[in-house]
C-alpha cells in the first residue's frame, strides 16, 4: 500500500518521456481514465498524422484497430497496443465502468502468439529472481484468493456452488481476440469438451460461460445446446477461486481463467496460446516453440502482474504498485457485495442518514425504517445503528462508527470516515461474539504481507498521530509534575454503551480513578475527560482533583502517550491507541482489544477470547478488515491508507453551516439535560 516506499512497478521496455501517441479510436477521447493513465504514464494522445519520433496507439484488436494500423504503416512508425489490465472492475467495459489499469505494450497484443510481447520478452528474459519482488507476487496471489478478486469482481459470494468433483471448461465471448489470435473457433471449443469427457470418464462437467455472455453483451462459443446429463452451462456469477476449489481440472482456450488457475493450483489444460501457456505451468495442446523457459508460479504472477501492467490510484491521481490496485478493487467490491441487494435502516438519527447513504446507498438507495416489523417485511437485508438497537431487532446487523472515524467529534455531526457493520454482535458488547473477535482470530496466524501492512499501518499512525477523533489539541507541559510512575486515566462518557455492557464492577470515571490510586498510591495519575463530556454534549463529568495528580483539559491524548508510562482504561479505545504506541495497557472491563494477551486485564473478559494475535494481527483486524471507509474527496469505498493519508495531511471538507448549527442545539440540550439530572 501507499504507506510505504512509493516506488511503481514499470516494465523493463517503457516508453519516453512524454511521447506522443495518434489515435484513430473515438474511446480514446470518450475514456477519460484511459486517457489519464496513459498520460501518467509518460504518453501524450494526438489526432491528426504522425511525425518520426511519435507512434500510434491502438485499442487492442478492437474494429478500429486497422485505421492505426494503416496509418502506422504508411507514416513509418511504430505501433502502441493498450489493453485493459487483468484486474480491472466490478463490470465489463461495457456496462460504462473506467478501468482499474492498462497494458501498454509496445512490441505487440499480450495475446496474439504470432509475434513477441513486452510481456512475453519479461517472462522470457527477465532474471525474475529478485525475492522481494517474488514475496510481493506470493503475497498479492493470496490476496486476491482471499478476496476473490478477479477481472471482474460483482459476483455474489453467496450463491451456491457445485458439488465439489467436477471439470471445469472454460468460455469465452465469440470473436475474442484472444481466442483469433490463437487460430481457434467453436470446433476447437467442441474439442476441448471432448477431451475434458475422455480424460476425466464419469465426472460431471461445468461449463462456466464469461461474465459479458451472462450478462447480454456478447454470445459465447458455448450455449445450451451443449448441456446434457453430464454437461451443465453455468451462467450464475460465481467466484472462480471457489470454482477452482471443487475442480478437478480446469480446460480453457485462452480465457484469463486459465491464468488465474495457474494460482490457485491447478495445471491448466490450454487449447489456445495465451501468455502464460509455454512456461511449465500448464498442459499445452498447441505448444508456442519459442516459449523454452521454466517458470514457477510468483515469477509468472510477478511478470504479468507486478511489472507489466500500469496501475491506476483513483484516490490519489497517480500511478500505483499492484497491492494498491488490489485493495482499491477490494474496497469497491466489498461495498458491491454488501449493498447490491440494498439496505433497510432503522434506529437512524436524522443527521446520520446521509453518512449511511453514502456509505451503503452506492449501489441500491438504503431505505429507512424505524418499525422492526415493516423493515423485516421489506426482504432487504437490515441494518440498526448499535447503540439504539432493543430487543426487536435482534435479528439486525449492528453499524457503528469505526475506530479511524472523523477529523472532530461524532457529537458535533461530524459525519463519519469510517463505520463498521457486524453480523453477529458489536465490538463493545463482550456478551456475544462480534464479527471483530472472529477477525482477530482469523489473524492471529498472519501471513508476511499481511503483517507487513499492518506493521507500516501502526508506523504511519504514530508518525502522524492519529486517533479516532483527531482533534486539535496541545499536549500539556509535563515538567512541573513531580518525577515518578505517571499512569493515564482516560475519562469516559458514563452512560456509553461500552460502558453499560463491556463493564460489571468499575462503571464510572470515579471508581476508575479510585482502582487506579488503591493500585498505585504513590503514583501520578493523570486524568483526561472524554471530549464529548468537555464539550458538554454527553454525560460523564466528575470531581477528579482530590484523586488524580493533574486533570488534563483540551489536551491532545495521542501526543501525551509519549510522555507517560502506563494506561489504565474500563473500555476506552485509547487503550488500543496506547498498544500501538507500545505503552502498556491494564483493562478493568472487557474491551475488544482485551483477552489476547497484549493488556493486563483485571475486568471479566470473555472466555473465548483463546487466540493470541501479534499487535499487528490485532491491528489488521480492527483497523483493516473490520471498519469500511469512505474517501471524503472521491466518494469511493476506499482502503483504510487513504483515510489515514487524509486525515494525516487535514484534507478532508469540512461539514456545511447547517451541521455546525444542530451541534450547537445538540449541545445546548445535552447540558440542560444534564443539569435537570443532577437536580
Amino acid at each position: 500500500m501507499a504507506l510505504g516506499p512509493e516506488t511503481y512497478d514499470t516494465p523493463a521496455a517503457g516508453p519516453a518521456k512524454d511521447r506522443r501517441l495518434f489515435i484513430y479510436n473515438g474511446g480514446f477521447l470518450t475514456q477519460r481514465r484511459v486517457r489519464r493513465i496513459l498520460k501518467l504514464a509518460g504518453h501524450s494522445l494526438h489526432l491528426g498524422l504522425p511525425k518520426e519520433g511519435d507512434a500510434v496507439a491502438i485499442w487492442g484488436n478492437s474494429p478500429t484497430a486497422h485505421r492505426g494500423l494503416s496509418v502506422a504503416e504508411k507514416r513509418g512508425v511504430p505501433v502502441v497496443r493498450v489493453e485493459d489490465a487483468f484486474l480491472r472492475s466490478l463490470y465489463p467495459g461495457r456496462a460504462g465502468e473506467a478501468p482499474l489499469g492498462l497494458l501498454v505494450d509496445h512490441k505487440a497484443a499480450h495475446f496474439d502468439p504470432s509475434h513477441p510481447s513486452d510481456l512475453e520478452d519479461l517472462l522470457a528474459t527477465h532474471p525474475l529472481d529478485d525475492t522481494a519482488l517474488l514475496n510481493r507476487a506470493r503475497g498479492a496471489m493470496a490476496r486476491l484468493a482471499e478476496a476473490h478478486l478477479t477481472k471482474y469482481t460483482a459476483f455474489d459470494l453467496e450463491i451456491p456452488v457445485p458439488d465439489p468433483g467436477y471439470v471445469l471448461v472454460i468460455d469465452q465471448t465469440f470473436g475474442d481476440a484472444s481466442v483469433t489470435a490463437s487460430g481457434a473457433d467453436r470446433a476447437r471449443f467442441v474439442e476441448m469438451l471432448v477431451f475434458a469427457q475422455e480424460e476425466h470418464p464419469g465426472a460431471r462437467v461445468i461449463i462456466k460461460t464469461h461474465p459479458e455472455t451472462a450478462q447480454g453483451f456478447r454470445k459465447g462459443y458455448f450455449s445450451p445446446d451443449d448441456a446434457n446429463d453430464r454437461i451443465t452451462l453455468l451462467t450464475d456469477p460465481i467466484s472462480p477461486w471457489t470454482l477452482f476449489e471443487g475442480a478437478v481440472g480446469v480446460y480453457t482456450v485462452s480465457s484469463q481463467m486459465g491464468f488465474e488457475a495457474i494460482f490457485a493450483g491447478h495445471k491448466p489444460r490450454v487449447f489456445g496460446q495465451p501468455f502464460y501457456a509455454g512456461w511449465g505451468l500448464t498442459t499445452d495442446e498447441f505448444e508456442v516453440q519459442r516459449r523454452q523457459r521454466k517458470l514457477t508460479r510468483p515469477q509468472l504472477f510477478a511478470a504479468a502482474m507486478i511489472l507489466y501492467p500500469k496501475w491506476y490510484d483513483p484516490y490519489r491521481d497517480r500511478l500505483c504498485t499492484l497491492e494498491d490496485a488490489i485493495e482499491t478493487l477490494a474496497a469497491q467490491t466489498r461495498c458491491w457485495r454488501e449493498d447490491h441487494r440494498g439496505w433497510t435502516a432503522s434506529a437512524m438519527r436524522l443527521w446520520k442518514r446521509k453518512p449511511v447513504q453514502q456509505f451503503f446507498g452506492q449501489h441500491k438507495a438504503v431505505v429507512f425504517e424505524d418499525d422492526p416489523v415493516k423493515a423485516r417485511q421489506a426482504g432487504r437485508p437490515w441494518m440498526v445503528w448499535a447503540g439504539k438497537a432493543q430487543v426487536g431487532h435482534a435479528d439486525a446487523m449492528r453499524v457503528e462508527d469505526g475506530f479511524l472515524r472523523s477529523k472532530g467529534l461524532g457529537a458535533e455531526l461530524i459525519p463519519p470516515l469510517s463505520l463498521v457493520c457486524d453480523d453477529l454482535g458489536i465490538y463493545y458488547d463482550p456478551a456475544r461474539p462480534s464479527r471483530l473477535e472472529k477477525w482477530i482470530t482469523t489473524r492471529s496466524d498472519l501471513r508476511p504481507d499481511q503483517h507487513a501492512r499492518a506493521q507500516r499501518l501502526i508506523e504511519r499512525l504514530r508518525d502522524a498521530g492519529l486517533s479516532k477523533y483527531n482533534l486539535s489539541a496541545k499536549p500539556p507541559d509535563m515538567s512541573p509534575l513531580p518525577q515518578g510512575k505517571r499512569i493515564l486515566v482516560p475519562g469516559q462518557v458514563e452512560d456509553d454503551a461500552s460502558i453499560r455492557t463491556g463493564t460489571d464492577q468499575v462503571q464510572t470515571n470515579r471508581a476508575l480513578l479510585e482502582a487506579v490510586r488503591a493500585a498505585h498510591p504513590a503514583a501520578q495519575i493523570l486524568f483526561k475527560p472524554h471530549p464529548d463530556v468537555e464539550a458538554g454534549l454527553r454525560d460523564g463529568g466528575t470531581d477528579a482533583g482530590e484523586l488524580a495528580d493533574m486533570v488534563l483539559r483540551q489536551t491532545d491524548l495521542i501526543a501525551l502517550l509519549g510522555q507517560i508510562d502506563e494506561v489504565w482504561t474500563m473500555t476506552s479505545l485509547l487503550g488500543f491507541e496506547a498498544l500501538l504506541r507500545g505503552v502498556p495497557v491494564t483493562t478493568l472491563g472487557a474491551p475488544f482489544y482485551a483477552g489476547w494477551g497484549l493488556t493486563r486485564d483485571l475486568g471479566d473478559v470473555p472466555p473465548r477470547r483463546r487466540a493470541e494475535p501479534s499487535l499487528e494481527g490485532l491491528v489488521h483486524a480492527t483497523l483493516i478488515d473490520y471498519p469500511r471507509y469512505r474517501d471524503p474527496k472521491t466518494g469511493l469505498p476506499c482502503p483504510v491508507e487513504v483515510i489515514v493519508d487524509r486525515l494525516a495531511s487535514g484534507d478532508i471538507p469540512r461539514p456545511g453551516p447547517a451541521n455546525r448549527v444542530l451541534s450547537k442545539l445538540q449541545g445546548l440540550f445535552a447540558t440542560q439535560a444534564h443539569l435537570w439530572r443532577r437536580g
